[in-house]
């Protein structure tokens, strides 16, 4: 059965149609914000039959969605990481992104920050619609790729944090753990970080912030 992603503003929008249901079609998967919504308003999420379309997610300028930006994924791993980002590559390509890996590629042994610095710099530089760096914990690869002006990395080793990550802090980069998380959790993971869409409104002022930080401290 098809996952449907639920978010906020789809609840937000239903509220403001005086709607009390949503019908999807197939299961339903609620990111953090959008299950407080649900128990706030009680909208119920109503799943329909297979001829029966569910609704699709609307755009919104103030909220930019990695699925519509243009440019590649970049992809980028230590030693540790190179198995699992192969395997990575691999599902980007059957999700029908373009995709910029910067390495390694081989089990040689290598430095984490190295190939998190050229991640993070794609996706600085607008290169990249978002990046996405694999080594053994996720943990060094995400202090690396946050030190890129610009750049808001998050390290995500379960399908809570991922969706949180977008929806609430606009994360640009994805860090994952190869001893962490296995080949089936990590291609979950990388599937709804990218199809989840920022939440704008409180978490833009919030984001804001963030950079604001960033830009006082980088004169």
């Amino acid at each position: 059965m098809d996952r449907v992603l639920i978010t906020e503003k789809m609840i937000l929008d239903a509220r403001r149609r005086r709607e009390k249901k949503i019908t999807i079609r197939g299961e339903a998967l609620l990111t953090p914000s959008a299950r407080d919504a649900v128990r706030q308003f009680g909208i119920e999420i109503v799943t329909a039959g297979a001829e029966q379309h569910g609704p699709a997610m609307p755009a919104d300028a103030e909220k930019p969605s990695i699925r519509t930006s243009r440019g590649p994924v970049a992809i980028g791993a230590d030693h540790g990481g190179f198995a699992l980002k192969s395997v990575l590559v691999g599902h980007l390509h059957d999700l029908g992104f373009e995709v910029r890996d910067v390495g390694t590629f081989s089990t040689d042994a290598v430095d984490y920050p190295d190939y998190a610095e050229q991640v993070a710099l794609l996706v600085s530089r607008a290169e990249a619609r978002a990046g996405i760096i694999v080594d053994g914990a996720g943990i060094g690869s995400c202090m690396a790729a946050n030190k890129v002006p610009g750049v808001r990395a998050a390290c995500c080793n379960d399908l809570y944090t991922a969706a949180n990550s977008r929806e609430h802090n606009g994360a640009n980069v994805l860090t994952l753990g190869s001893m962490v998380v296995g080949e089936g959790l990590a291609k979950k993971i990388v599937t709804l970080w990218l199809q989840t869409d920022f939440g704008g409104g409180r978490h833009k002022r919030r984001v804001d912030k963030i950079m604001a930080i960033e830009q006082k401290h980088n004169r």
